[in-house]
């Protein structure tokens, strides 16, 4: 009797692990996708009414928002702060990079053809603001979130915001993908 108890209990084993060959562990579990990469993604700022900044007011802050599509056939992930560089128009302007907020990213899931924007906020100023104390915004160069390559964007608004890319907590300044 104990033998026939050892034979079904052998059994058992190899049934067993020959289940476990046939299916790998990596298999069992479903893949976590990985973070989007520059090539995954396309970019552009929104366009529509309720979104365009309102850079023809001057009393106070104002938001543009920039979407990021997935255009890969992979889901893809997206957390933490894109890159803004903004580059100015006039000669004085130069390059700002822009501050971050304090807002705490989240991590966004994008499947194929899905698009998560963030946005700027923006101080705008009056055309009469002395030219030292403005920028004007020609294009923004903006990289995903953990990526090194950008895409260059025109800006499609018009206006000037308050120069302060030397001050600590500048007026015009980005949140975190997704909010």
């Amino acid at each position: 009797m104990n033998s026939k108890l050892t034979a079904v209990a052998l059994a058992a084993v190899v049934v067993a692990g020959t289940a476990a060959a046939a299916v790998p562990a990596s298999a069992a579990a479903k893949a976590q996708p990985t973070r989007c990469h520059t090539a995954d993604l396309k970019a552009g700022f929104a366009l529509g009414d309720d979104a365009k900044p309102e850079m023809d007011q001057t009393t106070k802050q104002t938001q543009a928002y920039i979407w990021f599509t997935n255009q890969s056939k992979r889901t893809c992930t997206l957390s933490g702060f894109a890159g803004v560089d903004m580059v100015g128009a006039q000669k004085t302007d130069g390059t700002w990079s822009l501050a971050r907020s304090s807002k705490k990213p989240v991590k966004m899931t994008l499947k194929q053809g899905d698009t998560v924007d963030f946005s700027i906020t923006l101080l705008p100023v009056a055309k009469s603001t002395p030219q030292k104390e403005k920028f004007v915004p020609a294009k923004f160069l903006v990289t995903p979130p953990n990526e090194t390559k950008h895409f260059t964007l025109k800006w499609p608004f018009g206006g000037q915001i308050l120069k302060q890319d030397a001050a600590t907590h500048p007026a015009t300044y980005l949140n975190p993908v997704g909010l």
